[in-house]
Protein backbone atom coordinates (compact mmCIF):
# COMPACT_ATOMS: atom_id res chain seq x y z
CA UNK A 1 0.00 0.00 0.00
CA UNK A 2 1.06 3.28 -0.89
CA UNK A 3 0.31 6.38 1.70
CA UNK A 4 -0.69 9.50 0.19
CA UNK A 5 -0.03 12.77 2.10
CA UNK A 6 -3.56 14.45 2.07
CA UNK A 7 -5.05 11.29 3.35
CA UNK A 8 -2.86 10.53 6.25
CA UNK A 9 -3.37 14.30 7.23
CA UNK A 10 -7.31 13.41 7.17
CA UNK A 11 -6.91 10.59 9.89
CA UNK A 12 -4.18 12.64 11.96
CA UNK A 13 -7.28 15.05 12.13
CA UNK A 14 -9.41 12.67 13.13
CA UNK A 15 -7.33 10.99 15.61
CA UNK A 16 -6.87 14.88 17.07
CA UNK A 17 -10.49 15.55 17.46
CA UNK A 18 -11.22 11.96 19.03
CA UNK A 19 -8.15 11.88 21.47
CA UNK A 20 -7.50 15.36 22.27
CA UNK A 21 -10.75 17.42 21.80
CA UNK A 22 -12.94 14.02 22.86
CA UNK A 23 -15.42 14.35 19.76
CA UNK A 24 -17.65 10.88 18.80
CA UNK A 25 -15.28 9.24 16.41
CA UNK A 26 -18.17 9.20 13.60
CA UNK A 27 -18.97 12.65 13.36
CA UNK A 28 -15.77 13.57 13.17
CA UNK A 29 -14.65 11.18 10.26
CA UNK A 30 -18.34 12.30 8.88
CA UNK A 31 -17.03 16.13 9.14
CA UNK A 32 -13.84 15.59 7.74
CA UNK A 33 -14.51 13.33 4.84
CA UNK A 34 -16.32 16.50 3.48
CA UNK A 35 -13.31 18.52 3.42
CA UNK A 36 -12.26 17.44 0.13
CA UNK A 37 -14.87 16.34 -2.56
CA UNK A 38 -11.94 14.99 -5.23
CA UNK A 39 -11.89 12.19 -2.40
CA UNK A 40 -12.74 8.62 -4.26
CA UNK A 41 -14.84 5.55 -2.57
CA UNK A 42 -11.72 4.21 -2.09
CA UNK A 43 -9.84 7.11 -0.62
CA UNK A 44 -12.95 7.84 1.97
CA UNK A 45 -12.68 3.98 3.01
CA UNK A 46 -8.79 4.73 3.71
CA UNK A 47 -9.97 7.61 5.98
CA UNK A 48 -12.33 5.81 7.49
CA UNK A 49 -11.23 2.79 8.50
CA UNK A 50 -7.69 3.28 9.69
CA UNK A 51 -9.26 6.11 11.55
CA UNK A 52 -11.81 3.51 13.44
CA UNK A 53 -8.63 0.86 13.22
CA UNK A 54 -6.52 3.28 15.32
CA UNK A 55 -9.13 4.35 17.89
CA UNK A 56 -9.81 1.20 18.68
CA UNK A 57 -6.40 -0.12 19.53
CA UNK A 58 -5.42 3.28 20.72
CA UNK A 59 -4.22 2.02 24.47
CA UNK A 60 -1.79 -0.76 22.40
CA UNK A 61 -1.27 1.94 20.10
CA UNK A 62 0.22 4.47 22.62
CA UNK A 63 2.34 2.44 24.52
CA UNK A 64 3.85 1.38 21.70
CA UNK A 65 4.53 4.98 20.49
CA UNK A 66 5.52 6.03 24.60
CA UNK A 67 2.89 9.10 24.34
CA UNK A 68 0.79 10.90 26.34
CA UNK A 69 -2.46 12.75 25.96
CA UNK A 70 -2.38 15.83 24.87
CA UNK A 71 -1.16 14.37 22.21
CA UNK A 72 0.97 16.76 20.18
CA UNK A 73 0.87 17.00 16.40
CA UNK A 74 3.88 14.38 16.27
CA UNK A 75 2.79 12.34 18.89
CA UNK A 76 -0.47 11.92 16.46
CA UNK A 77 1.76 11.08 13.42
CA UNK A 78 3.91 8.62 15.96
CA UNK A 79 0.47 6.86 16.57
CA UNK A 80 -0.05 6.46 12.54
CA UNK A 81 3.36 5.21 12.24
CA UNK A 82 2.99 2.35 14.60
CA UNK A 83 -0.52 1.59 12.83
CA UNK A 84 1.80 1.76 9.44
CA UNK A 85 4.30 -0.23 10.91
CA UNK A 86 2.55 -3.24 12.25
CA UNK A 87 0.76 -3.33 9.09
CA UNK A 88 3.65 -3.90 7.21
CA UNK A 89 3.13 -0.29 4.88
CA UNK A 90 6.30 1.20 3.77
CA UNK A 91 6.81 4.74 5.25
CA UNK A 92 7.35 7.56 2.90
CA UNK A 93 10.50 9.48 3.34
CA UNK A 94 8.99 12.65 4.94
CA UNK A 95 9.54 14.59 8.09
CA UNK A 96 7.00 13.19 9.99
CA UNK A 97 8.55 9.58 9.84
CA UNK A 98 12.10 9.78 10.01
CA UNK A 99 13.49 8.00 12.92
CA UNK A 100 11.04 5.78 13.19
CA UNK A 101 12.08 2.84 15.41
CA UNK A 102 10.53 -0.02 13.69
CA UNK A 103 12.27 -2.47 14.97
CA UNK A 104 11.56 -1.55 18.61
CA UNK A 105 7.63 -1.22 17.57
CA UNK A 106 7.49 -4.87 16.28
CA UNK A 107 9.44 -5.92 19.92
CA UNK A 108 7.12 -3.84 22.21
CA UNK A 109 3.92 -4.99 20.14
CA UNK A 110 5.02 -8.79 20.92
CA UNK A 111 5.79 -8.06 24.37
CA UNK A 112 2.62 -6.15 25.20
CA UNK A 113 0.39 -8.48 23.04
CA UNK A 114 1.13 -11.16 26.49
CA UNK A 115 -0.84 -8.81 28.45
CA UNK A 116 -5.11 -8.91 27.60
CA UNK A 117 -5.53 -5.08 28.77
CA UNK A 118 -3.11 -4.29 26.38
CA UNK A 119 -3.44 -6.97 23.39
CA UNK A 120 -7.63 -5.97 23.51
CA UNK A 121 -6.67 -2.35 23.93
CA UNK A 122 -9.09 -1.78 27.05
CA UNK A 123 -9.22 0.08 30.14
CA UNK A 124 -8.12 -1.55 33.20
CA UNK A 125 -10.89 -0.97 34.59
CA UNK A 126 -13.12 -2.21 32.12
CA UNK A 127 -10.79 -5.44 31.78
CA UNK A 128 -11.87 -6.00 36.17
CA UNK A 129 -14.93 -5.92 35.76
CA UNK A 130 -16.17 -7.78 32.57
CA UNK A 131 -14.14 -10.37 34.48
CA UNK A 132 -15.45 -10.27 37.23
CA UNK A 133 -19.25 -10.17 35.60
CA UNK A 134 -18.75 -12.92 33.30
CA UNK A 135 -15.50 -14.21 33.75
CA UNK A 136 -12.10 -13.86 32.77
CA UNK A 137 -12.17 -17.29 30.09
CA UNK A 138 -15.77 -15.59 28.68
CA UNK A 139 -14.42 -12.24 28.54
CA UNK A 140 -10.90 -13.37 26.79
CA UNK A 141 -13.18 -14.58 23.77
CA UNK A 142 -15.96 -12.39 23.99
CA UNK A 143 -13.57 -8.90 23.84
CA UNK A 144 -11.69 -10.59 21.17
CA UNK A 145 -14.31 -10.44 19.14
CA UNK A 146 -15.20 -7.17 19.78
CA UNK A 147 -12.38 -5.89 18.52
CA UNK A 148 -13.60 -6.79 14.69
CA UNK A 149 -14.29 -4.76 12.15
CA UNK A 150 -18.28 -5.08 12.23
CA UNK A 151 -20.49 -6.67 9.20
CA UNK A 152 -22.47 -3.99 7.50
CA UNK A 153 -25.95 -5.39 7.48
CA UNK A 154 -29.21 -4.18 6.49
CA UNK A 155 -32.97 -4.72 6.94
CA UNK A 156 -35.18 -5.08 4.14
CA UNK A 157 -38.22 -2.55 4.67
CA UNK A 158 -40.95 -4.95 4.25
CA UNK A 159 -43.60 -2.55 3.81
CA UNK A 160 -42.06 -1.77 0.71
CA UNK A 161 -40.30 -4.61 -0.82
CA UNK A 162 -39.22 -8.06 0.07
CA UNK A 163 -35.77 -9.28 0.80
CA UNK A 164 -35.05 -11.45 -1.87
CA UNK A 165 -36.45 -8.29 -4.75
CA UNK A 166 -34.13 -5.94 -2.56
CA UNK A 167 -31.54 -8.75 -3.03
CA UNK A 168 -31.97 -7.92 -6.81
CA UNK A 169 -32.14 -4.19 -6.74
CA UNK A 170 -28.67 -4.02 -4.62
CA UNK A 171 -27.10 -6.82 -7.36
CA UNK A 172 -28.33 -4.10 -9.97
CA UNK A 173 -26.46 -1.22 -8.19
CA UNK A 174 -23.19 -3.18 -7.77
CA UNK A 175 -23.93 -4.15 -4.08
CA UNK A 176 -23.52 -8.13 -3.06
CA UNK A 177 -25.19 -9.43 -0.28
CA UNK A 178 -26.09 -12.58 1.29
CA UNK A 179 -29.33 -13.50 3.42
CA UNK A 180 -28.31 -14.89 7.24
CA UNK A 181 -29.88 -17.42 8.42
CA UNK A 182 -32.41 -17.00 11.31
CA UNK A 183 -32.75 -13.41 10.33
CA UNK A 184 -35.39 -13.17 8.01
CA UNK A 185 -35.35 -9.50 6.84
CA UNK A 186 -31.24 -9.57 6.86
CA UNK A 187 -29.00 -8.83 4.27
CA UNK A 188 -25.27 -8.31 4.48
CA UNK A 189 -22.79 -6.71 2.30
CA UNK A 190 -20.40 -9.01 0.89
CA UNK A 191 -18.22 -5.79 0.79
CA UNK A 192 -18.19 -2.99 2.14
CA UNK A 193 -19.62 0.19 -0.08
CA UNK A 194 -21.34 3.37 -0.17
CA UNK A 195 -24.82 3.21 0.34
CA UNK A 196 -26.57 6.55 1.12
CA UNK A 197 -26.69 7.78 -1.88
CA UNK A 198 -27.93 4.37 -3.85
CA UNK A 199 -31.80 5.28 -5.06
CA UNK A 200 -32.85 1.87 -3.54
CA UNK A 201 -31.78 3.78 -0.07
CA UNK A 202 -33.32 6.86 -0.92
CA UNK A 203 -36.36 4.70 -2.17
CA UNK A 204 -36.66 3.99 1.49
CA UNK A 205 -36.48 -0.08 0.40
CA UNK A 206 -33.86 -0.54 3.50
CA UNK A 207 -31.95 0.81 6.44
CA UNK A 208 -28.76 -0.08 7.87
CA UNK A 209 -29.23 -2.27 11.09
CA UNK A 210 -27.07 -5.15 12.67
CA UNK A 211 -28.47 -8.45 12.72
CA UNK A 212 -28.85 -8.68 16.94
CA UNK A 213 -30.84 -5.61 16.70
CA UNK A 214 -33.02 -6.79 14.53
CA UNK A 215 -34.64 -9.19 16.52
CA UNK A 216 -35.32 -6.88 19.24
CA UNK A 217 -38.36 -5.56 17.50
CA UNK A 218 -39.52 -9.05 16.88
CA UNK A 219 -39.03 -10.26 20.68
CA UNK A 220 -41.82 -8.24 21.15
CA UNK A 221 -44.76 -10.32 19.93
CA UNK A 222 -46.93 -7.57 18.23
CA UNK A 223 -49.91 -8.12 16.07
CA UNK A 224 -51.31 -5.48 13.51
CA UNK A 225 -53.43 -2.85 15.20
CA UNK A 226 -51.88 -2.59 18.56
CA UNK A 227 -50.64 0.42 20.13
CA UNK A 228 -47.08 0.05 20.84
CA UNK A 229 -45.01 2.46 22.60
CA UNK A 230 -40.72 2.65 21.79
CA UNK A 231 -39.81 5.14 24.83
CA UNK A 232 -36.28 5.58 24.14
CA UNK A 233 -36.66 5.35 20.77
CA UNK A 234 -33.65 7.82 19.66
CA UNK A 235 -33.39 8.32 16.07
CA UNK A 236 -35.57 5.35 15.61
CA UNK A 237 -34.38 1.64 14.03
CA UNK A 238 -36.10 -0.33 16.10
CA UNK A 239 -39.47 2.08 15.92
CA UNK A 240 -39.01 1.53 12.07
CA UNK A 241 -39.07 -2.31 12.55
CA UNK A 242 -41.94 -2.42 15.05
CA UNK A 243 -44.01 0.01 11.96
CA UNK A 244 -42.99 -2.91 9.36
CA UNK A 245 -44.20 -5.90 11.92
CA UNK A 246 -47.47 -3.82 12.24
CA UNK A 247 -48.03 -3.43 8.22
CA UNK A 248 -48.77 0.33 9.02
CA UNK A 249 -51.28 -0.61 11.70
CA UNK A 250 -52.52 0.64 14.70
CA UNK A 251 -50.23 3.33 16.64
CA UNK A 252 -46.49 3.54 17.36
CA UNK A 253 -45.80 6.15 19.67
CA UNK A 254 -41.84 7.16 19.54
CA UNK A 255 -40.66 8.80 22.22
CA UNK A 256 -37.23 10.24 23.29
CA UNK A 257 -35.87 13.26 25.80
CA UNK A 258 -33.64 14.52 22.87
CA UNK A 259 -35.80 16.14 20.16
CA UNK A 260 -32.62 16.27 17.26
CA UNK A 261 -33.24 12.32 17.30
CA UNK A 262 -37.32 12.58 17.04
CA UNK A 263 -36.54 14.77 14.06
CA UNK A 264 -34.16 12.57 12.70
CA UNK A 265 -37.13 9.46 13.28
CA UNK A 266 -39.45 11.56 11.40
CA UNK A 267 -37.31 12.09 8.28
CA UNK A 268 -36.44 9.01 8.24
CA UNK A 269 -40.19 7.05 8.91
CA UNK A 270 -41.52 9.33 5.90
CA UNK A 271 -39.03 7.81 3.15
CA UNK A 272 -39.74 4.39 4.95
CA UNK A 273 -43.19 5.41 4.47
CA UNK A 274 -43.91 4.14 7.85
CA UNK A 275 -47.00 6.20 8.66
CA UNK A 276 -48.28 5.01 11.76
CA UNK A 277 -45.54 6.53 13.79
CA UNK A 278 -45.86 9.26 16.02
CA UNK A 279 -43.61 11.20 17.90
CA UNK A 280 -43.58 12.31 21.38
CA UNK A 281 -40.75 14.37 23.11
CA UNK A 282 -40.41 13.56 26.99
CA UNK A 283 -40.41 16.84 28.73
CA UNK A 284 -41.84 15.38 32.23
CA UNK A 285 -44.42 13.44 34.15
CA UNK A 286 -46.96 14.84 32.03
CA UNK A 287 -45.82 13.40 28.74
CA UNK A 288 -46.84 9.42 29.54
CA UNK A 289 -49.41 10.60 32.46
CA UNK A 290 -52.10 10.23 29.62
CA UNK A 291 -50.93 6.58 28.61
CA UNK A 292 -51.00 4.77 31.59
CA UNK A 293 -52.43 1.87 31.16
CA UNK A 294 -53.08 2.29 27.33
CA UNK A 295 -50.21 0.37 25.89
CA UNK A 296 -50.80 -2.84 24.66
CA UNK A 297 -46.97 -3.61 23.77
CA UNK A 298 -44.01 -1.34 25.41
CA UNK A 299 -40.39 -1.76 23.81
CA UNK A 300 -37.37 -0.18 26.40
CA UNK A 301 -34.46 -0.12 24.75
CA UNK A 302 -32.72 1.27 27.42
CA UNK A 303 -29.38 3.56 27.69
CA UNK A 304 -26.35 1.60 28.70
CA UNK A 305 -22.74 1.38 28.37
CA UNK A 306 -22.85 -0.12 24.62
CA UNK A 307 -20.06 -2.49 25.74
CA UNK A 308 -21.92 -5.16 22.98
CA UNK A 309 -21.59 -3.05 20.34
CA UNK A 310 -17.76 -1.93 20.84
CA UNK A 311 -16.92 -2.83 17.16
CA UNK A 312 -19.15 -0.86 15.92
CA UNK A 313 -18.50 2.18 18.65
CA UNK A 314 -14.47 1.41 19.57
CA UNK A 315 -14.38 5.24 20.86
CA UNK A 316 -16.80 4.37 23.25
CA UNK A 317 -14.53 2.56 25.38
CA UNK A 318 -12.56 5.30 26.09
CA UNK A 319 -15.07 7.64 26.74
CA UNK A 320 -17.34 5.33 29.24
CA UNK A 321 -16.61 6.03 32.98
CA UNK A 322 -16.88 3.66 36.13
CA UNK A 323 -19.08 7.02 37.63
CA UNK A 324 -21.40 6.79 33.83
CA UNK A 325 -21.58 3.24 34.54
CA UNK A 326 -23.65 3.12 37.91
CA UNK A 327 -25.98 6.25 36.99
CA UNK A 328 -26.93 4.52 34.10
CA UNK A 329 -27.91 1.41 35.96
CA UNK A 330 -29.28 3.57 38.30
CA UNK A 331 -31.33 5.26 35.38
CA UNK A 332 -32.31 1.50 33.59
CA UNK A 333 -34.36 0.68 36.68
CA UNK A 334 -35.76 3.85 36.99
CA UNK A 335 -37.23 3.40 33.75
CA UNK A 336 -38.33 0.21 33.97
CA UNK A 337 -40.24 1.22 36.92
CA UNK A 338 -41.70 4.47 35.69
CA UNK A 339 -42.93 3.32 32.05
CA UNK A 340 -43.95 -0.47 32.93
CA UNK A 341 -47.39 1.92 34.29
CA UNK A 342 -48.41 2.08 31.07
CA UNK A 343 -48.79 -1.47 29.49
CA UNK A 344 -52.19 -2.48 29.94
CA UNK A 345 -53.45 -5.84 31.53
CA UNK A 346 -52.48 -8.86 29.17
CA UNK A 347 -50.05 -6.39 27.85
CA UNK A 348 -45.96 -7.12 27.19
CA UNK A 349 -42.89 -5.14 27.16
CA UNK A 350 -39.80 -6.00 26.15
CA UNK A 351 -36.36 -4.52 28.42
CA UNK A 352 -33.39 -4.62 25.98
CA UNK A 353 -29.61 -3.01 26.07
CA UNK A 354 -26.12 -3.79 23.42
CA UNK A 355 -24.64 -4.65 26.65
CA UNK A 356 -23.20 -7.93 27.55
CA UNK A 357 -22.99 -7.41 31.22
CA UNK A 358 -25.58 -9.24 33.60
CA UNK A 359 -25.25 -5.55 36.20
CA UNK A 360 -26.94 -3.99 33.12
CA UNK A 361 -29.19 -6.99 32.17
CA UNK A 362 -31.02 -9.98 33.72
CA UNK A 363 -29.80 -8.33 37.27
CA UNK A 364 -32.29 -5.40 36.78
CA UNK A 365 -34.91 -7.52 35.30
CA UNK A 366 -34.84 -9.27 38.73
CA UNK A 367 -34.48 -6.26 40.94
CA UNK A 368 -37.59 -4.95 38.82
CA UNK A 369 -39.72 -8.07 39.25
CA UNK A 370 -38.88 -7.64 43.36
CA UNK A 371 -40.43 -4.30 43.10
CA UNK A 372 -43.90 -2.65 44.08
CA UNK A 373 -43.64 -1.62 40.26
CA UNK A 374 -43.07 -5.40 38.69
CA UNK A 375 -44.86 -7.56 41.16
CA UNK A 376 -47.84 -8.28 38.68
CA UNK A 377 -45.08 -8.45 35.88
CA UNK A 378 -44.34 -12.51 34.99
CA UNK A 379 -40.56 -12.98 32.88
CA UNK A 380 -41.78 -14.83 29.87
CA UNK A 381 -38.43 -15.26 27.67
CA UNK A 382 -35.14 -13.71 27.63
CA UNK A 383 -32.75 -13.75 24.99
CA UNK A 384 -28.59 -13.26 25.57
CA UNK A 385 -26.53 -12.57 22.09
CA UNK A 386 -23.15 -13.07 22.41
CA UNK A 387 -20.36 -11.55 19.89
CA UNK A 388 -18.65 -14.41 19.65
CA UNK A 389 -21.51 -17.20 18.92
CA UNK A 390 -23.61 -14.76 16.70
CA UNK A 391 -20.69 -12.20 14.85
CA UNK A 392 -22.82 -9.49 15.70
CA UNK A 393 -23.48 -7.25 18.22
CA UNK A 394 -23.90 -7.93 21.92
CA UNK A 395 -27.72 -7.92 23.24
CA UNK A 396 -29.72 -8.55 25.99
CA UNK A 397 -33.97 -8.53 25.79
CA UNK A 398 -36.22 -9.99 28.22
CA UNK A 399 -40.25 -10.00 27.27
CA UNK A 400 -42.21 -9.07 30.32
CA UNK A 401 -46.31 -9.86 30.66
CA UNK A 402 -48.42 -8.21 33.19
CA UNK A 403 -50.95 -10.29 34.72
Amino acid sequence: MRLHRNLVLAVVKVLDGVFNQDLYADKTIEKILKLDKRWGSRDRGFIAETSYEIIRWKRLYIEIAEVKKPFKYQNLWRIFSVWAVLKGINLPNWKEFQETPKRRIKGKFDNLSKIRKFRESVPDWIDELACKEIGEKIWEKEIAELNKMAPVVLRTNSLKISRNELKKILNDEEILTETIEGYPDALRLKERASLFKKNSFQMGLFEIQDASSQLVAPFLKIDPGMKICDVCAGAGGKTLHLSALSKNKGQIIAMDIYKHKLVQLKKRAKRNSAFNIETKLIENSKSIKRLKGKVDRLLIDAPCSGLGVLRRNPDSKWKLQPNFLNKIKDTQLEILKKYSKLIKKNGKMVYATCSILPSENEYQIQSFLKSEEGKDFTLEEEKKISPLISGFDGFYMARLSLK
